[in-house]
């Protein structure tokens, strides 16, 4: 038996056998990257934001009014509470409660026996004072008597006629009259109640026309005139509103808050207001103006600016293979408001969709499902309403 040695592999077959390993390995390698990355992919997918529900609107423009508003009291033209000069007891009562009365109108009577039979006696006295006078002056004229006797009697006529009208006036304010027409309050005086001087017996107001009191600050002085227009309105009869005009602007300027007063005069016919009443004021300031309008709930104010998120079109399907719209968050310039509404004045364009509620749950890129099913209030002028 022969011992032949045995042949070493050569170098070429060697080398090739490495790079099919190397190879195999950086296959493998890549193979495994590409699971990897396919994986976080599908998990990422599988954990992406859901959809988020919001209301949006159109921003569109539309025509302002601009308006000063302030909050004022209504004052009755002539308001007193009708007493008493003198103590008495009542007699009778000529009115009813919250009935009108015209000027002069009688509406209480006190008790003046007394002093009507006092003012009897006082009259005799003045009627004997004169038949004297006229006796002695009589005598005078043929130098009967002296002159220093007719000057005496003369004075006597003079002081006798003066408490008789004296008399007269106190009787007079037994009797309490109406000192202007107006509508009469509420009395609890009855008959048979006995009153003192400075006791209210009814309150009398003259409500037509109505004063409107209320306060600007003094940068809104040129914006106003004597006889420009204003509405007025309160919460009693549901945003119903009454016209009129300005009458008079205080001269001074309220040194501590810079307020000027102004008084305004309003159409009360069917007499509806009430002194006492608070109304909100607004009066027409300028000419209309358009402006970019929006929800006042569509902005959001933050210490870096005001924001609002747009609809803008999507691009990643959903799994039902629909393209929803997404979120964008878009920096604006607001203007003026008015009730629940805002003028935008840079930022976005008409026609742009603008989410008005729902933007807490938002981020940049977040899905929208768009409900305008039930949509915040949009009114210029809101009105309060009770749950």
């Amino acid at each position: 038996m022969s011992d032949k040695p045995r042949k070493k592999p050569s170098m070429t077959k060697r080398m090739i056998i490495m790079l099919i390993c190397v190879g195999v390995l950086l296959a493998g390698l890549v193979g495994f990257n590409l699971f990897k990355a396919h994986m976080i992919a599908k998990f990422m997918a599988s954990n992406a934001a859901p959809p988020a529900t919001v209301t949006a609107v159109n921003a569109s423009y539309q025509t302002w009014q601009p308006q000063l508003s302030a909050v004022g009291s209504l004052r009755a033209v002539r308001g007193v509470d009708v007493t008493t000069e003198v103590a008495g007891l009542v007699r009778q009562i000529n009115f009813k409660s919250g009935e009108d009365v015209k000027a002069g109108e009688v509406l209480v009577q006190l008790n003046a026996d007394t002093d009507v039979a006092q003012l009897h006696s006082l009259q005799a006295t003045a009627d004997l004072a004169k038949t004297v006078y006229n006796r002695d002056k009589a005598q005078y004229d043929i130098k009967a008597i002296a002159k220093a006797q007719l000057d005496s009697d003369e004075a006597d006529l003079r002081s006798k006629l003066a408490q008789v009208a004296q008399q007269a006036a106190l009787v007079d304010k037994k009797t309490i009259r109406a000192p202007f027409a107006g509508r009469l309050g509420i009395t609890t005086v009855n008959p048979g109640q006995y009153i003192n001087p400075g006791d209210a017996i009814v309150t009398l107001q003259a409500v037509d026309p109505i004063y409107a009191d209320f306060f600007l600050p003094q940068q809104q002085l040129g914006q106003i005139a004597i006889g420009q227009v204003i509405s007025v309105d309160t919460n009693a009869f549901g945003g119903k509103l009454f016209q009129g005009k300005i009458l008079s602007v205080n001269p001074k300027v309220d040194s501590n808050t810079r307020n000027v007063q102004i008084e305004a005069a309003v159409d009360n016919h069917d007499r509806k207001l009430l002194p006492g009443m608070y109304a909100n004021v607004k009066i027409d300031a300028g000419t209309e103006q358009r402006y970019l309008t929006l929800p006042q709930t569509a902005i959001t104010y933050n210490p870096y600016g005001a924001t609002v998120f747009v609809a803008k079109p999507g691009t990643t399907p959903d799994k039902n293979g629909k393209v929803m719209p997404i979120a964008q968050q878009v920096f604006v310039t607001p203007g003026p408001t008015r009730g629940d509404q805002v003028a935008v004045l840079k930022g976005i364009t008409e026609g742009t969709q603008v989410v008005t509620s729902g933007q807490l749950k938002l981020k940049n890129g977040t899905p929208l499902v768009i409900n305008n099913s039930v949509q915040p209030t949009d009114s210029p002028n809101p009105t309060p309403q009770e749950q």
